[in-house]
């Protein structure tokens, strides 16, 4: 027996019991004729004593030759401590340790294994085995498995049904780029990793499977940043005999049970939202809508007073910054240049505080005068103390533009609370978007997404006014899930490819399985698909998925720990019928 508790179990009820515990040596404090180690598993720590006076000459000979991440097995007596610890659970109690054995010594290790490491990002990834051991990672891992395991009771509680989808498919155009898989039994063919098991979950409707779920890992070959990964894991869900309505209040209801049994909280209100008030309101289609600062188009009041930059603006946009007339013109400086940064592509910005006389003081007060900077305030619901942010252009661009100045303020301001969660959704998303470097249209989401009901005709005159029976859902500025109701029959499948620009035989090649699917009683069906991985680190209150991955890929989409990607050799290539042509 290699423990008879964990390291994590001890308190002063086990005083005088006999115990053995395993573990990895956190810390030594060696006084010559008495040593302390801290001993540490997955469940916490506990402190061993090695005293001369009461240990064996063999125990002691073998204490002080510990080191750092020793994995070692102690057999003694739980003792009170006198030192008291009240920051650990087991700090009332000590091991006076009689037997010592050493399982595995340990090299030292390239960073400290606590808390508080000294170890940069780029280190802990190489040696991510040893960065788990740190009580904050290993927590995360354990939340992780804390929310999937919700998801799924509850899922199964509804009568949702885990089914397995393939990993190896069909290469697809639309949508980000596949990871590819040479097929060594067929000569010059390739599998696709899966970017989502959307057709076989729509197959699994024409199956009767009528309540599927799975988590699953997606593959999607696409530029990284902070919160995407090369490989990630959704939450994959589809319903037959549905309406958007159906599948909103189903996992509104699973959102609120994760909310409560993960944080405690009961959130009543899951507000709805356009697509179209949401670019309106907050410049994208994810707002955090935890604060204010909600947009205000200031057209009417700000053209045709000979100020160039807004009389040529297709848009012109506010907010209100609470408190912000505080604001010292250098950090007014600072965010001026903070917009024009080529991230954000701002040409400039306009301010007006609201001083605490009623009156107004603005960067344009050669062209506006007291009326109209106080419309401003007006259309923004700017204050007395606020600053209004004004900046112009391009509708697209300057929303995006006053979006990200948004968010930047709200944090800078300390108004994102991670404690706080608003949930939102956003419906009635356009069902294609133009492409200006292929000249034609794409579909939003993907092209099995249903137009909304009676819109079907619009594809002839207007595509672009087409709306999807789509929805979003979005938790504290981050989309954590989305899904539609899908196309379910073959003819509204084929108007739809012919509409994306697929000739008939490509939409019969790359989807001829589920259009003959669609000709056997198809019912109708929709779903939605949560992002496990955002999901988690939202309600572990960061937005950094990397924290809750075990092992993690950097920004280049590298393991850094195992070094992959990387080369095969010539042997494996020509078994697969593949050359690689370097250039010298």
């Amino acid at each position: 027996m290699y423990r008879t508790h964990n390291n994590g179990d001890l308190r002063l009820n086990h005083v005088a019991q006999n115990v053995v515990l395993s573990g990895w040596v956190q810390k030594i404090r060696n006084k010559g004729f008495m040593i302390w180690v801290d001993l540490r598993d997955r469940y916490g720590v506990t402190q061993l004593m090695f005293d001369a006076d009461r240990s064996t000459k063999q125990t002691m000979e073998a204490a002080s030759k510990l080191g750092r991440e020793f994995v070692i097995q102690v057999a003694g007596q739980v003792i009170e401590r006198e030192s008291k610890n009240p920051q650990l659970p087991t700090g009332d109690i000590e091991i006076l340790v009689e037997t010592l054995t050493i399982l595995n010594s340990a090299l030292t290790p390239p960073f400290t294994i606590e808390d508080q490491t000294d170890g940069g990002e780029d280190l802990r990834m190489k040696y991510r085995y040893l960065d788990i051991r740190r009580k904050p990672v290993r927590d995360n891992l354990v939340f992780r498995h804390k929310v999937s395991m919700t998801v799924r009771n509850y899922l199964s509680g509804q009568s949702f049904i885990e089914v397995e989808t393939p990993y190896l498919i069909k290469s697809t155009p639309e949508g980000a780029r596949d990871f590819v898989v040479p097929s060594r039994m067929n000569s010059g063919q390739f599998y696709a990793l899966p970017q989502s098991p959307q057709t076989f979950k729509q197959l699994l409707m024409v199956g009767g499977m009528d309540k599927y779920f799975q988590i699953v890992k997606c593959f999607r070959d696409e530029d990284l940043r902070a919160d995407r990964q090369p490989e990630f894991t959704q939450i994959d869900c589809e319903m037959a005999f549905v309406t958007q309505e159906d599948i909103l209040q189903t996992f509104e209801g699973l959102t609120r049970h994760l909310l409560k049994e993960i944080r405690g909280l009961d959130v009543a209100e899951f507000p709805r939202m356009t697509y179209d008030e949401a670019m309106e309101r907050y410049g994208n289609d994810k707002p955090d809508i935890r604060f204010g600062m909600e947009f205000a188009t200031l057209n009417s009041r700000a053209q045709h007073r000979n100020f160039g930059v807004f009389d040529q603006a297709e848009l012109i946009v506010g907010i209100a910054v609470p408190g912000g007339n505080a604001f010292s013109r250098k950090e007014i400086d600072q965010l001026i240049d903070w917009v024009k940064r080529p991230q954000v592509g701002a040409m400039g910005m306009v301010y007006c505080r609201c001083q605490e006389d009623g009156s107004f003081k603005s960067s344009v007060d050669k062209f506006f005068d007291q009326e109209d900077l106080s419309s401003w305030a007006e259309l923004t619901q700017a204050k007395t103390g606020d600053l209004i942010c004004v900046l112009s252009g391009q509708t697209d661009k300057v929303r995006a533009q006053l979006s990200a100045l948004r968010m930047e303020l709200a944090e800078r301001l300390g108004l994102r609370h991670a404690n706080e969660f608003a949930p939102l959704w956003v419906v009635d998303f356009p069902l294609l978007e133009w492409d200006e470097d292929s000249q034609r249209y794409h579909a939003m989401h993907h092209p099995f997404t249903a137009p909304k009901p009676g819109q079907l005709a619009l594809l002839e005159t207007d595509p672009g006014a087409v709306k999807a029976n789509a929805y979003d859902l979005v938790l504290n500025g981050n989309e954590i899930g989305g899904g539609s109701i899908r196309i379910h029959d073959k003819g509204t499948q084929s108007k739809m490819f012919d509409y994306l620009g697929f000739t008939p035989e490509e939409a019969q090649a790359q989807f001829g399985f589920l259009m003959e699917a669609f000709q056997f009683g198809a019912p109708p069906h929709g779903g939605i698909a949560f992002g496990l991985d955002r999901l988690v680190a939202i309600l572990g209150g960061q937005e950094t998925i990397r924290d809750f991955i075990a092992f993690p890929k950097n920004n280049a989409g590298r393991d850094v720990m195992i070094d992959a990607p990387a080369p095969i050799d010539n042997d494996q290539l020509s078994e697969l019928n593949l050359r690689l042509d370097l250039k010298p």
